[in-house]
């Protein structure tokens, strides 16, 4: 199999390196050489965040190239708009709706872009736009918007479900399992219309 590419793009605590490890975890289960990236990018509160999935049959660098990534999940939609270019012809786009405005935004000096989602659509770009921050909330916490994300991306994927919960359970930590599996399951249970 070819080398295929995963880019979680977010911003600083909104959880990138859990949802890279848990589909790394997959990946691994199933078989795959998985190459994962560090966290590249402002990991405190607030700044930019891109972490790298990289797997296939023999995998030799994490690094993804701009127009390399078959699939990039946002949790935010300027990081969406920001890590685009990176996409690869014909890929897949899955971002959360949320807007987090950046400290330039935030200070006055740039305003926050407009129709994001509409623009991407517009380019002909295969994109999931989901309210994953409400999903999170009805899960139990707003800090479960990357497994609500992990639970959309796991219907792309051929795998068994009961791998994705082995993950969650190998990689969340016991007190906040539970709410997690909800999380999951609420992103699984995403209608396709939205896809």
């Amino acid at each position: 199999m070819q080398t295929k590419s995963i880019m979680i793009a977010g911003v600083g605590g909104q959880g990138t390196l859990l949802a890279c490890r848990i589909i790394g975890t997959v990946l691994l289960e199933e078989g795959y050489d998985v190459k994962v990236s560090e966290v590249h990018g402002m990991s405190q509160r607030g700044g930019s965040v891109v972490t790298y999935i990289r797997y296939g049959d023999k995998v030799a660098s994490p690094v993804i190239e701009k127009g390399q990534a078959d699939m990039i999940i946002s949790f935010e939609e300027l990081e969406a708009a920001r890590w685009l270019p990176y996409l690869k012809k014909g890929g897949k786009l899955i971002t959360n709706t949320q807007q987090i405005e950046p400290m330039p935004v935030i200070t006055g000096n740039a305003g926050y872009p407009k129709n994001i989602v509409e623009n991407i659509r517009a380019k002909g770009i295969d994109i999931t736009a989901l309210d994953a921050l409400s999903l999170a909330l009805e899960a139990g916490t707003a800090k479960a918007v990357n497994v609500v994300l992990i639970g959309v991306v796991s219907k792309l994927f051929d795998f068994d479900v009961n791998i994705w919960e082995k993950a969650l359970e190998a990689c969340v930590p016991p007190k906040v399992l539970e709410v997690n599996k909800k999380a999951f399951e609420l992103g699984r249970a995403v209608p396709a219309a939205t896809r």
